[in-house]
């Protein structure tokens, strides 16, 4: 896998965790205030996510990497 393939994997694979994260610990506030959205959450805490995102991600490319590089997944080779 060459440093394209391998930086592009890791781009869609962090946006698809990412979607899966952000409902994480997502509160609702009872008053919500005016002009608000009343589904917007209060403190949405997006640095921790994204750091949580990151992390997950690095997990999951990695596996992803051994996959391809030891012949599990098999990338335009026939």
């Amino acid at each position: 896998m060459g440093w394209g393939l391998g930086v592009s994997i890791y781009f869609l694979i962090w946006w698809v965790v990412l979607f899966a994260v952000l409902p994480w610990g997502v509160r609702v506030p009872d008053q919500p205030e005016e002009g608000h959205a009343t589904s917007a959450p209060s403190n949405p805490h997006l640095w921790r996510k994204a750091v949580a995102t990151t992390v997950v991600s690095g997990l999951i490319w990695v596996v992803v990497y051994f996959a391809i590089h030891d012949d599990w997944l098999a990338l335009g080779q026939p």
